[in-house]
């Protein structure tokens, strides 16, 4: 009803208020027309308005005029214009000289226009007329136009006055309609009549149907309301309502309580053999009668429960800790010590765990292993006499750990006094374990996806109670997420030693035998994960050295294996004698592999992106060559201890593609350093790599010339703890070859030349005192310089090198290789080569800018 009639009141307004406002539309619009029609008429008639229009330049004359007249008749515009519409005169300028926009046909033809349009300023009323001469001709047209905002509304003072009347009207309905619900609202409590018959049927259902005893006692001490629960916790007489409390048999402090109307919360009063809470508020402290109301709970149940809540949120919590606390590593030995601490001291106060020997090397276990390795034990207090750890056990078949890896349950042994069984593994320590105060135990094995991995055991001696079948299901919670972790670790363990196995396999064993460097190298893995970082020493002809670096991209098996595919891809490079931009450049074509399909990720012979640092040292020009693809650059120490990072161009990793590789080539002075490394040796998780590199420098600089001494102080200054990637780092010292061990000849384009070369060669080998190896060398020399003769171009030359070997090269102009063929018996040559081939130890070509260089290698004879 309220509502209704502040509808009907504010309904009334809006229509007062929609009249007004349509009334005062429709004067607006009436007054605009008028004045727009009055000022037009009054520009028209205005004296001097037919000599203006007839003057050279009627806006000269008219624009201030119009616009003074605009500004006294408070219209938007006045517009004058010729007969053809064409303005005189505009508020805006720029107007002027253009065509009128509006209707002006009947003021052409002597008549008036008045229209209603919508302009930029919105709703307005113009009008136009004419200007005529004497003789009654239109010679021009005058027009004039108002907005109908800009005219003054009556709305704007009879709208006030009505919302006043309609806002008062409300208000007064309002506070009538609010006094008569107030009034309704105390008598019925806020309820209307299907709620209050509502609540008189569910009243009864309610109150006895709840779980919680309700009793109201009236001001005079008598009962006048028990539900059926509180009858039950007080066992009420069936006649108990309306009699005084003191007579319905309680205790006194009960009915001490339920007569004195105090306030009471929780009191804890005993009754029939139960302990009940009692809550008690008197009912006039709430604007009701005299009297109180009481509630009873049971706290007998509720104990209970609540103890059973609390051991749930005790094993809640171990399990969460355990989730979040194992298996944070993937090493079997940290997961077993994780589960050994987590569980102490919530679950147990000592804790072992035991595992299978091929767990703790990453194989799978038999299942049956009773010998297990104990791997961790935690305990709250230090010397219990249990089983230390690393020491292997042989577990008897009556002891509780074998029973529970028999069934793959754990085992309870609430009383060790009285457990045989497990006293029959060791009676000495068993009676030690006794006496120091260990009383309950729970054995669980460590299964995961169907392997057996080890057996946990969780001892109690500070809790006194014992283990109960409860804990049991806690126990076999908590070891089965360990196991997981434990066998993911395992798993880790073994495919990380088989990469590491795969990786040493790959890399060099030993260091070749070469006079060239004084080498000494280091190869560490990374702690996770077998990345695929290796080094390689690899002599070349000419008594020169080739030193490589790389590192593959990824970690795993895949890592290695692409290592060993690039390692072995560099060997066989090198036996070509390329130079070194160009050997990575036929290495990265080998590297560059299509990217994986769909169906399969990641294909066994496909090579992902590598970096590599490829360097030859020629110790009898004393010079390195060196390029790089995405490779860290290398150092150079200087005989003097100074330190030069070598600043070579910077290369494409291996695989990327589409910039060349540029070579570049430094002094070496014999007695300098070659220091070649990997990325990991640089990366720390608090230096940055120029930091590091300025620490290398340092370090390098204050060690000693020898390879291994300057291996050993570089990581133990840069080495990462733990390293998060392989390092492979190689130190060579530069040797020369001296240059009394070094001969060289010039040979004319005549074959009458070979003798001179002949007696010469033999007269070097004499000082040398290689007589024994003369017939030989000259053979050799003899065809080589015979075919240089024959089939090269440019200038020839001899070099003969005593080093590790004799080494003896012809070089001439020509780019072409010469090929061992075999001879058929009919044909008068062709056996040069091959005589080369069987004489010498090895033989082959390589190319130089000025041409190429036969050469063949001598072993010395013994003694040197």
């Amino acid at each position: 009803m309220f509502l209704l009639q502040i509808a009907v009141i504010l309904l009334l307004a809006a229509g007062a208020t929609a009249v007004l406002v349509l009334d005062a539309m429709r004067d607006s619009r009436r007054e605009a027309a008028q004045r727009s029609l009055a000022v037009a008429e009054s520009i028209a008639n205005a004296p001097g308005i037919l000599e203006a229009l007839a003057a050279p330049d009627p806006t000269a004359v008219l624009q201030p005029r119009a616009e003074a007249a605009r500004e006294r008749t408070n219209v938007d515009f006045i517009v004058i214009m010729n007969r053809d519409g064409i303005r005189y005169t505009h508020p805006d300028p720029d107007r002027i000289g253009q065509r009128f926009v509006g209707t002006i046909a009947p003021a052409q033809a002597g008549g008036t226009v008045t229209e209603t349009y919508t302009g930029t300023l919105g709703p307005s009323v113009r009008a136009v007329v004419p200007v005529m001469n004497p003789g009654g001709s239109v010679v021009g047209l005058v027009s004039a136009g108002v907005t109908t905002k800009h005219i003054g509304d009556a709305v704007t003072e009879q709208l006030p006055v009505v919302l006043g009347v309609s806002l008062g009207a409300v208000a007064v309905i309002t506070g009538g309609a609010a006094l008569l619900g107030r009034r309704l609202l105390r008598q019925t409590h806020g309820l209307g009549p299907a709620e209050i018959t509502r609540m008189y049927e569910h009243h009864d259902a309610v109150l006895h149907a709840a779980r919680e005893g309700v009793v109201i006692v009236d001001g005079a001490g008598r009962l006048l309301l028990a539900n059926d629960e509180a009858q039950r916790l007080l066992d009420l007489p069936p006649n108990a309502q309306g009699r005084p409390v003191g007579e319905l048999g309680l205790a006194p402090p009960t009915t001490e309580l339920l007569a004195s109307r105090r306030e009471a919360a929780d009191e804890v009063h005993p009754a029939r053999g139960r302990l009940l809470a009692v809550n008690q508020r008197p009912l006039d402290r709430y604007g009701g009668p005299s009297g109180s109301v009481a509630t009873l709970r049971d706290t007998t149940e509720l104990q209970t429960l609540s103890g059973k809540v609390e051991a749930a949120q005790k094993r809640l919590k171990v399990l969460y800790d355990a989730a979040v606390s194992i298996g944070t590593t993937l090493d079997v030995t940290r997961t077993a010590e994780e589960l050994a601490e987590v569980a102490i001291p919530q679950f147990a106060d000592f804790v072992s765990v035991d595992l299978a020997e091929p767990v703790l090397r990453g194989d799978e276990p038999a299942g049956t292993e009773t010998q297990l390795r104990r791997t961790a034990t935690a305990g709250v207090s230090e010397g219990a006499p249990i089983y230390p750890t690393g020491r292997l056990i042989e577990f008897v078949r009556s002891t509780p750990q074998v029973r529970g890896l028999a069934i793959g349950r754990a085992v309870l042994e609430p009383d060790l006094r009285n457990a045989p069984g497990w006293r029959a593994q060791d009676p000495e320590r068993a009676r030690r374990i006794i006496e120091y105060g260990i009383h309950s135990l729970i054995t669980a094995p460590l299964s995961a996806r169907g392997v057996v991995l080890g057996v946990a055991s969780f001892w109690r001696s500070r809790k006194l109670d014992p283990f109960e079948e409860d804990d049991l299901v806690l126990a076999e919670e908590l070891v089965t997420h360990a196991a997981v972790c434990v066998d993911n670790a395992r798993r880790y363990t073994r495919e990380h030693n088989t990469a590491l196995t795969l990786q040493r396999s790959l890399l060099p064993r030993g260091l070749p035998k070469q006079n060239a460097l004084d080498v000494a190298y280091r190869y560490l893995p990374a702690q996770r994960g077998v990345g695929g970082d290796w080094f390689d020493v690899i002599p070349l002809s000419g008594a020169r050295v080739a030193l490589v670096v790389g590192d593959v991209v990824g970690q795993g098996l895949h890592a290695a294996a692409a290592m060993g595919r690039l390692r072995t891809a560099v060997r066989n490079f090198s036996a070509l004698d390329l130079p070194p931009d160009e050997l990575l450049a036929r290495l990265d074509g080998l590297t560059e592999v299509e990217e994986p399909s769909d169906e399969v990720e990641e294909s066994a012979d496909a090579l992902i992106g590598a970096t590599c640092l490829y360097a030859v040292y020629d110790p009898v020009a004393r010079h390195c060559t060196l390029a790089r693809a995405g490779h860290v650059p290398p150092t150079l120490v200087h005989p003097d201890r100074s330190v030069e990072l070598l600043e070579l161009p910077t290369g494409p990793p291996l695989g990327v593609g589409g910039l060349p590789f540029v070579a570049c080539e430094f002094d070496v002075p014999q007695g300098s350093q070659l220091v070649l490394y990997t990325d990991g040796l640089l990366e720390h998780r608090d230096r940055d790599i120029d930091e590091c590199l300025d620490l290398l420098s340092s370090t390098l600089s204050r060690t000693d010339t020898d390879p291994e001494r300057t291996c050993d102080a570089v990581l133990e200054v840069l080495l990462p703890k733990p390293p998060r990637d392989d390092i492979a780092l190689l130190v060579a010292r530069a040797r020369a070859l001296p240059a009394e061990r070094v001969a060289r000849w010039d040979v004319p384009r005549d074959p009458a030349a070979v003798g001179h070369i002949r007696t010469a060669v033999a007269h070097q080998l004499a000082i040398w005192d290689l007589e024994d190896l003369g017939f030989v060398t000259e053979l050799i020399l003899s065809e080589l310089i015979t075919n240089a003769i024959r089939y090269a171009t440019g200038p020839i030359s001899v070099r003969m090198l005593f080093d590790s070997k004799m080494i003896s090269e012809v070089s001439d102009g020509s780019s072409t290789s010469p090929h061992l063929r075999y001879a058929e018996t009919t044909d008068e040559g062709g056996r040069g080569l091959f005589l080369v081939a069987q004489l010498a130890d090895r033989w082959g070509t390589r190319y130089t800018p000025q041409g190429k260089v036969i050469w063949a290698e001598q072993p010395l004879p013994e003694g040197f």
